[in-house]
């Protein structure tokens, strides 16, 4: 019998909480502003998310609770969507091409990189497939534990990706000389008073619509849906204050970084040659579909890096922001990839996964 009262508990657990989420903004925000100083390329989300996934390795209780992220993620969709103009959607009509060959090229990402775990790592077929699936995470873990696989092992490769791709890919563009080498200086005016309250509450209402209807990251999407209608038609002008837009990039870089935080470092250590290999492989496939549309289509290159990188859609989006990279052509393809993943990957691991009676025997 426990000597203190459970109203006590919850309480010391509510300012353990509370505790832990400042101190993962604190980390964050140290972390985003370090590597800004050191004027590296996305530094805002790249700092933030490897302070904290640093601090959550070493044990420190790093957590962002929900309401925080849907706030941040609220923020990001709502930047997002004050960045739309008329010459952002001028590549609209190379959509069904691009969309098309990304379908495709998650298809061979996954059984690539599922054929590397089975041969090279001796995984089953059920896991391996799943850990090769890009993207859906929250999906891909229910499905894994539904089926008896590795979730451990899955949720190391999959979170290894995203946390690789959203520190390399800035760096890349910039070292090409494609991307910038810093985080640009945003133009966007700020709007006026009323402007941010109506900005706000229109993003809010569609998003919370999309979650009635269970639309796919409902919270950035409808916000940034919001944000474009209002933008697009010239009915609000100017965005979020520029503390806002680093709130929400820090917020991201942090939220990424605690991903680390569910994972033990022995399960890490154990999967993490698993994570590099398979990694790499998807990279591989995903580099020879870019070259085939950068050279069929006049679409940039870095939009379509961004919008090929087999990573989770809101780091994705955040980079595509710092960027300065087309929010509409990557928001398109990395929601059609979620899609497509959410679809598709129980009907392929019926098909090649385990059997479900080896699974429970």
């Amino acid at each position: 019998m426990s000597l203190i009262p459970a109203s006590m508990s919850s309480a010391i657990a509510d300012r353990a909480k509370i505790f832990g989420t400042l101190e993962t903004l604190v980390i964050g925000a140290a972390g985003g502003l370090l590597f800004l100083w050191l004027n590296l390329p996305g530094g805002l989300i790249s700092g933030a998310m490897a302070a904290v996934g640093i601090a959550a390795l070493a044990g420190r209780p790093v957590t962002m609770p929900p309401i925080l992220t849907q706030t941040v993620l609220v923020l990001l969709g709502i930047t997002l969507g004050s960045l739309v103009s008329r010459q952002l959607i001028q590549h609209m009509s190379a959509y069904p091409l691009t969309i098309g060959l990304l379908a495709l090229a998650t298809f061979c990402s996954t059984f690539g990189s599922s054929f590397y775990l089975q041969r090279f790592h001796g995984w089953d077929q059920t896991s391996a497939l799943l850990a090769g699936s890009p993207g859906a995470l929250s999906q891909i873990v229910i499905l894994a534990a539904e089926k008896g696989a590795d979730v451990a092992g899955i949720a190391v490769v999959q979170t290894v990706r995203v946390i690789i791709l959203t520190a390399a890919l800035p760096l890349l563009l910039a070292l090409t000389g494609i991307g910038p080498s810093a985080s640009p200086t945003f133009t966007t005016a700020i709007a006026s008073p009323a402007g941010l309250a109506g900005l706000i509450a229109a993003s809010v209402a569609v998003a919370l619509m999309l979650r009635l209807v269970s639309f796919p990251a409902s919270w950035m999407f409808g916000a940034m849906i919001a944000s474009s209608v209002l933008h697009g038609t010239g009915m609000i002008e100017g965005g979020l204050p520029p503390w806002m837009r680093g709130v929400a990039l820090v917020g991201i870089g942090a939220l990424i970084g605690t991903r680390f935080a569910r994972v033990k470092k022995s399960t890490l250590l154990s999967h993490i040659n698993a994570a590099l290999g398979s990694f790499a492989i998807a990279i591989i496939i995903s580099a020879l579909f870019v070259t085939v549309i950068v050279l069929a289509t006049n679409v940039r290159f870095a939009d379509v890096v961004v919008a090929f990188a087999p990573g989770a859609m809101d780091a994705m989006l955040a980079l595509a922001l710092t960027l300065h990279i087309d929010p509409i052509f990557v928001g398109a393809h990395h929601l059609s990839r979620f899609v497509f993943v959410s679809i598709t990957t129980p009907g392929i691991v019926h098909l090649f996964g385990r059997p479900q009676e080896d699974v429970d025997d």
